[in-house]
């Protein structure tokens, strides 16, 4: 029918368009976010799932916030923002201009550091995976851009022999 979940918090507002197979209300009796089904098919139940999970992120977004963090690995890689734009210098010819969307805030604490944030954790995760895909880690050096703590699996070189 058209409806749209809409959260308000101290970040920002978020809106969502509601699947027609749920309906989303406040409880008035204890103030909680309700999601409900018409049927117990098996799309009504993956729906259900589904938007109850977005309603809580939407939430937790406009509450706290979402933050993805970057590092660049690499000798001469690095990364800095001019104006709305993420500049990267990961040894190509050129560097790459990644112009950063509305509703992000983008920042580079250092030059091998990038963190993303956001209320929307969608658009957070996708800007930081575009980020990441425009220079993985590669396995034998390690050498490009990762999510912060993560594990890079390596590779030996050639066998060299005599």
């Amino acid at each position: 029918d058209g409806a749209t979940l809409k959260v308000e918090g101290p970040l920002g507002k978020l809106e969502h368009k509601v699947h027609p197979a749920v309906k989303v209300g406040v409880d008035p009796a204890d103030g909680l976010l309700k999601v409900t089904r018409g049927g117990d098919d098996r799309t009504s139940r993956s729906i259900h799932g589904l938007t109850r999970a977005l309603a809580a992120n939407m939430v937790e977004g406009v509450s706290k916030g979402y933050e993805k963090k970057l590092e660049i690995v690499g000798v001469g890689y690095i990364a800095a923002i001019q104006k709305s734009t993420l500049q990267l210098r990961v040894g190509f010819a050129n560097e790459l201009q990644l112009p950063i969307p509305a509703g992000l805030t983008v920042t580079c604490p250092d030059q091998t550091h990038i963190v993303v944030k956001g209320i929307d954790k969608h658009l957070v995760g996708q800007f930081a995976a575009e980020v990441r895909a425009r220079r993985k880690p590669e396995p034998y050096k390690g050498k490009g851009i990762r999510y912060e703590g993560e594990q890079v699996r390596r590779k030996a070189g050639k066998a060299v022999t005599k």
